[in-house]
Parts: C-alpha cells; structure tokens; sequence
C-alpha cells in the first residue's frame, strides 16, 4: 500500500503550491502556441462526436462531449495544462493565503460574449450557482466544501472552505468551476423561479468568456461555434468555426473523417485504430486515460442488495479477455477505480480476482444455484455494445441470463442517473487527477443520482472514509486512508472495473496543435489548419 507513484506529489505540489502570473498580455507559460501571423490561420473546424452535449450550460452536465464543448465556451479561474499543471485562467493569481482561505484576484477588463462584464460579484454569483441546492446542479459535488465565496473587492475573491483542502485548485479548473453570464445567471433564477428548468437559457444561447462563442446547435445534429475575437488573453482561437457533428456511428465517424467531412474524431474505437493508421492523410492522437468502464450494480434493487451477488457477478468477468478482444489491447485492466498515475492510486490493494467456480459458490449461497435473469442498460455507441455482448457470454459461465437494454446516450445517462437499472455499463474519468474526484464523487452517498453515485451505495463507514481522505492535510496518510477506502469498496463490489481503455482519437494529417487530457476531453484553442 505504500508503494505510490511519485507522479502524485508532483501533481500534488502543482495544486497547493499558489501561482502568481502576470496579465493576459505577459502570459508565456501556457499550451504551444501559433504565430499570430501564420498563414494556416481561420477555416472550419469539424469534429465528429458521438452525442448531442448533455447541457450547453456548464453547471448541468458531467459527461465528456458536454465538458468538451463547454471548455471552449467558458473559462475558470484556473485550468489544467498539457502536463496537468495549473495554471492561471480569469484569476490573475490563486493562492492559500489561510488554511481554508483561498484569495483570487479576478483579471480586469474581461466581457462575457453578451458584453457582461467580468468582476468579484460575478464570481460569486457563479461559484454560489454550483452550489446552490435548488439548482440542483448534478456537479455541485465538487464544491461541497466550500462553505462561503467572499467578494472583498471589485476584483478580488476569498474562497472558504469546511477543511484545508488542497485539490481545490484542480476543482476549479474543472468545466465545473466554470464562470458564467451573470445575465444567464438571472435568467437562470428566474426559469426556477417559474418552475422551469434552470438550465434551459444556458443551453439556448450559452454565454461565457471562452475562446469561441456559440452561434448555433441543431438537436440530433450539430452545435457550430465561432472565433471570439475578443478574447481576453493575447493566444486567441486559430480556426473562424468549430462545428460538433452528432456521428452516433463509429464507423461512419472513420468514413467522414476519410472524405474529409470532419476534421477530428472523437472517439475511435481499438478496432478502428489500423484503419486510420493505414491512411496517409489521418492519424492517431493516443494518450493514456484516467477513465475507469465499468459494470455497475444497482445495489437499491434484488438481487443486488446482496452484496454476494455483486462480488459473484465481479468474479465472473474476465478483464483480462475483455482488454484484449474489447480494446485490442489499448488499455489496462482495472483492479481499482483510480488509475495509476492518479494521486491516490496505490499498489497492494485488495482486489477481485476472476474465480469462475467461487461465482458459483457465492451465487449459490445467495440463494441462486441455478442462477438468475438480469437486464443490462446501456446506450447504442459500438464499443459499449461490444461489451455488453461480451459480458452477456462471460456471466452465463456462472448461469446468469443478461438481456442488453439500449438506449441512446441522453436516455441512458438520465435512466442510470434514476436508478431506472439493475445493473448498466458506465464510465467516470478523474478529470482532476485525484482522487477525491474518482472516488467521493461516484461512492459517497451524498452523491447518489445522477452526481456520480449511480450504484446508489450508502454504507456508512465508506463515507466516513472518504470524509477523511479528503479533509486530511498528510499526504502520506491521505494515501493509506484513499487505500483503505479502496479495500472497502473490493469488500462491498458496487462495480465491477473492467478497463482504463487509452483515449484515442483520429484526426486529418492537416490537423495541428491539438491535444488531449487524460480525462478524455481535450483543448483546441491552438488548433490549425493547414491548408
């Protein structure tokens, strides 16, 4: 349990020790660039993705289309670069200036794309929106311990929080700590106010201070944004447009990129990645991922209320089988929900291992010696109906009978986030590379629903776990108690891990300055076109 990676404290020291950067203007120190006076600048931008964005407002949705098209719209205070390294955003500086005190100092000048003005008070009101329970915003998690956000100037903001709790940083820089239209924002209460969704006049016409602004979305088909000329920092958008073509299908994502229609895909599948490779106008962008695929359990329902199920069902999959014929090997096997290269992860911890006959044993005791029906949920991408069918084999090895539900993926995220289920595919990526994210988020059971926790688990020494790793100070015994917290969850088994797949996407050989995060979604300010 104590052999950790030493990546984590490099991480670690990244996000508590404060910055201070100059303004916009003597920025030097973020992602590589493009000289302003290149040819290859302007165009359109075309990237296939495999879903509508859930919410256009980045306050209602967590999944990685909705995260990637947000990010390009709104800034935080702070993001996370190439190296996952913070760096400054709307905050001018952000440091700890007490234990549970931070101090931003907001950057002036800085309009939203209606012509709002950014200041202290504007903070506020979007770090108060996030968190604000009538909202009910399925990110708030992330900022439940933050206690008060403090205007202490017109520029100047000092966030409190419950404990000392060095991750904030990381927090804000995720599409969660995103800042807002304050017009959006009161529309927002005002949609509430009337019983309506407070979502709906962010997904209508979103309003941040990002790189590019909306112009258009097409439901069921695409959502078109365009170069925000004035942006506030001196390394502006590269390309005129950007458009997000809704591609469900992976294979006609693969042809559309081959014709030249789009630009990027996002995502490939394994068996797609030879295809590309072959091409001499496409390529491969591969980076290895922090996002667990998963078999989860609705632990609310029979029979997985009974823990033996859950652990029998785990025992009966063979992770190993499904990285090499799911992911043609492009990714490792998921003993633990945090991925190596997360702080938190640890060797040593207890696992599940694949024991056909102790299944039966488990289930038997369980009262199911003959075994049980069960329905899947899941949504129509190819991967996920690749494994859906290859876990359908696997388990009726132990007699269970899986019947495959599947749904496209805005219903299938909503029906999982229900508890509409008995057990579902899924997938959580620690955007934050902690993993306070990876793990308080989708188990503690404050977080049941559609925040993270979809196995709906509540056990009580569990969340008294998580409570201390995240309030605890110590990084070595934050690490021991992440290690138990991860112990106890092999003990209860409301998922089965199944992979960390690599992300990958293809993109056209005319394609330049662009990356992605290990969480899967990526940055295209500095993206070009050469043509």
């Amino acid at each position: 349990m104590k052999n950790v990676s030493t990546k984590f404290f490099v991480i670690m020291l990244a996000l508590v020790v404060s910055f201070v950067a100059a303004c916009s203007s003597d920025s030097t120190t973020d992602e590589p660039s493009s000289d302003n006076e290149s040819p290859s600048l302007g165009g359109d931008l075309n990237i296939g993705v495999v879903s509508d964005p859930v919410s256009l407002d980045p306050h209602g949705a967590n999944e990685t289309v909705a995260n990637t098209i947000n990010a390009t719209i709104y800034d935080r205070l702070v993001y996370m670069d190439q190296n996952s390294e913070i760096q400054p955003g709307l905050a001018e500086s952000l440091e700890q200036i007490e234990d549970t005190v931070w101090e931003a100092k907001i950057r002036e000048g800085v309009t939203f794309h209606d012509g709002s003005e950014l200041n202290a008070e504007v903070v506020k009101l979007s770090l108060d929106r996030v968190r604000d329970p009538e909202v009910a915003a399925p990110v708030a998690f992330l900022f439940g311990m933050v206690t008060d956000v403090r205007v202490v100037d017109d520029y100047t903001v000092h966030i409190e929080t419950e404990f000392p709790f060095a991750p904030l940083p990381a927090h804000l820089a995720h599409t969660a700590g995103s800042i807002i239209s304050p017009q959006l924002i009161e529309q927002s209460y005002e949609d509430l106010a009337n019983g309506e969704n407070p979502f709906t006049a962010a997904n209508e016409q979103p309003s941040g201070t990002g790189y590019f602004k909306f112009e258009s979305q097409q439901p069921g088909n695409s959502v078109t944004l365009s170069k925000n000329e004035d942006y506030w920092h001196e390394e502006k958008a590269k390309v005129d447009t950007v458009t997000f073509k809704v591609i469900p299908e992976s294979l006609t994502r693969i042809a559309e990129l081959e014709t030249g229609e789009i630009d990027i895909n996002f995502t490939v599948s394994p068996s797609d990645v030879s295809r590309v490779e072959s091409n001499p106008d496409t390529f491969i962008e591969q980076v290895n991922s922090t996002r667990m695929v998963y078999l989860g359990f609705n632990t609310e329902v029979e029979p997985f209320n009974d823990v033996n199920v859950r652990r029998a069902l785990h025992m009966a999959v063979d992770k190993n089988a499904l990285v090499e014929g799911i992911l043609d090997g492009v990714g490792i096997p998921a003993d633990t929900p945090i991925a190596p290269g997360v702080y938190g992860y640890s060797e040593g911890v207890d696992s599940i291992e694949h024991d056909i006959e102790q299944a039966k044993e488990l289930l038997a005791e369980a009262g199911y010696p003959d075994g049980l029906d069960v329905t899947l949920l899941t949504d129509d991408e190819r991967e996920r109906q690749d494994l859906a069918v290859a876990l359908q084999s696997q388990l009726a090895e132990i007699g269970v009978n899986v019947s495959i539900d599947t749904y496209e993926f805005g219903t299938y995220i909503e029906r999982a986030g229900l508890g509409q289920m008995e057990i579902f595919l899924g997938s959580w990526g620690t955007v934050t590379i902690d993993a306070d994210y990876g793990l308080y988020a989708v188990f503690h059971s404050d977080n049941i629903g559609p925040p993270g926790n979809r196995s709906r688990i509540a056990n009580e020494e569990l969340d008294q776990l998580l409570d201390a790793a995240r309030q605890e100070t110590d990084p070595e015994t934050r690490i021991e108690l992440y290690a138990q917290v991860q112990n106890k969850l092999a003990e209860e088994s409301p998922y089965t891990y199944l992979y960390f797949p690599d992300n990958i996407s293809a993109v056209r050989s005319d394609v330049e300055g662009f990356w992605q995060y290990p969480s899967g979604y990526f940055f295209l300010r500095d993206v070009t076109l050469d043509r």
